[in-house]
C-alpha cells in the first residue's frame, strides 16, 4: 500500500477531462452535485459538453440515453442512492433494454456517505445494478484503478456503473498497472484464508486485517474483486483452491451483492472451503462519521480477524 493518496472524485474527473480532450464525443452530465463530484471543473473547460439536469436524476438518464443516440459518450454522475435506487427503471429500460452506451457514476456508495445519513446510504445498488443484464459493475479499489476503468469505459460500447467514494484513499497499485474488466487483481496470497473484497473500504480493511492475522500466526491473503459483474469467477476459484476459508467483505448489504456472488461460484463448483460474508446485514443506513458506522456495521479490523477466526476454528 502506498502513501500517496488522491481523491477519488478527482481520478474521475480527472481522467475525464484528458478523454474529452482527445474525443469531442465525451459529453459530462450532472444532478446539480457539482460541487461534490467536482464535475464544474470539466463544465469551466467544455461547456458546450456539459448538461446541469437538475436535481431530476431520472431525466438526467433519459438524457444521457438520447446523446448516446447521437454517438455521444455520456458519463452522468451523481450520489449513488439516487444513481440507483431513483434513476432505475429510466437506466433499465431507456440505457440498457435499448442497447445504447451510457456510463453511470454513483459516489458516496455506503457507510462513505457519513453525515448524508440513511436516505443517501446506498447499501443496495450493487444488488439491484448486478441483475441488470448485460451491464457492467465496477468498483475500483484506488485512483489508479478508478482512472483505468474510467478510459476503458469510454472505450467499450455498453452500459456501465461505476462505483466509487469521493474522498481520497491509498494507492494499492502503480501507474502502470494494467487492468480489464471481468480481472480481479491478487494483492497479497495467503495460505489460511483469503478476503475477497470490493472497494477501497473494504479492500484495505482487508489487508489490515491480514497483518492482525499475521501477528497470530494465521497466514491470509486478499483478491480485489474490482469487477463485481461480469466477476473473475476464475480467481475465485483458484483462491477457494489454495486456502481453508473465503470471506468475501463489501460495504453494501451482503445479500445478492459481492457475497451471494462468491456464495453461487463456490456452490456451483462444489468448493468445500469454510466461506462467510462480511456486509450490511439487511438494515438502513444512518448518520454518523465514516469511523462510526464501519464499527457500527461491522465493516471494522475487528470484525474482519473475529470472523476469520471463527471459519478456521
Amino acid at each position: 500500500m502506498s502513501e500517496q493518496q488522491k481523491e477519488m472524485r478527482m481520478a474521475y474527473v480527472d481522467t475525464l477531462m484528458e478523454l474529452a480532450a482527445n474525443n469531442k464525443n465525451i459529453v459530462a452530465l450532472e444532478s446539480d452535485l457539482m460541487s461534490c463530484t467536482n464535475t464544474g471543473v470539466f463544465k469551466k473547460t467544455y461547456p458546450d459538453r456539459f448538461f446541469n439536469c437538475g436535481i431530476a436524476e431520472a431525466n438526467m438518464i433519459g438524457i444521457a440515453a438520447g446523446l448516446s443516440t447521437l454517438g455521444k459518450i455520456p458519463f452522468a454522475s451523481g450520489f449513488g442512492c439516487f444513481q440507483s435506487r431513483r434513476v432505475y427503471d429510466q437506466f433499465f429500460l431507456s440505457a440498457n433494454y435499448a442497447q445504447l452506451n451510457v456510463k453511470l457514476i454513483g459516489t458516496d456508495p455506503g457507510v462513505t456517505a457519513a453525515f448524508n445519513g440513511g436516505t443517501h446510504m446506498p447499501f443496495e445498488e450493487l444488488a439491484l445494478m448486478r441483475v441488470v443484464p448485460k451491464l457492467t459493475v465496477l468498483e475500483p479499489s484506488d485512483p489508479v484503478s478508478c482512472a483505468a476503468f474510467v478510459r476503458l469505459m469510454a472505450d467499450e460500447y455498453g452500459c456501465h456503473y461505476l462505483r466509487i467514494p469521493r474522498k481520497a484513499v491509498p494507492n494499492l497499485y502503480l501507474e502502470n498497472e494494467t487492468f480489464k474488466f471481468g480481472q480481479a487483481k491478487v494483492l497479497k496470497e495467503g495460505k489460511d484464508v483469503c478476503f475477497i473484497a470490493l472497494g477501497s473500504l473494504m479492500v484495505n480493511q482487508s489487508l489490515k486485517a491480514c497483518e492482525k492475522l499475521a501477528a497470530d500466526g494465521v497466514s491470509a491473503g486478499v483478491l480485489d474483486v474490482l469487477t463485481l459483474k461480469p466477476i473473475d469467477r476464475e480467481a475465485v476459484l483458484e483462491q477457494a483452491g489454495k486456502v481453508r476459508a473465503i470471506l468475501s467483505a463489501e460495504n453494501a448489504q451482503k445479500m445478492s451483492g459481492l457475497g451471494s456472488a462468491v456464495a453461487e461460484i463456490l456452490a456451483e463448483e462444489g468448493c468445500r472451503c469454510h466461506f462467510a460474508r462480511i456486509g450490511i446485514n439487511d438494515e438502513f443506513g444512518e448518520v454518523g462519521t465514516q469511523d462510526y458506522l464501519v464499527d457500527r456495521f461491522g465493516l471494522d479490523v475487528g470484525s474482519l480477524v473475529k470472523k476469520a477466526k471463527e471459519l478456521l476454528g
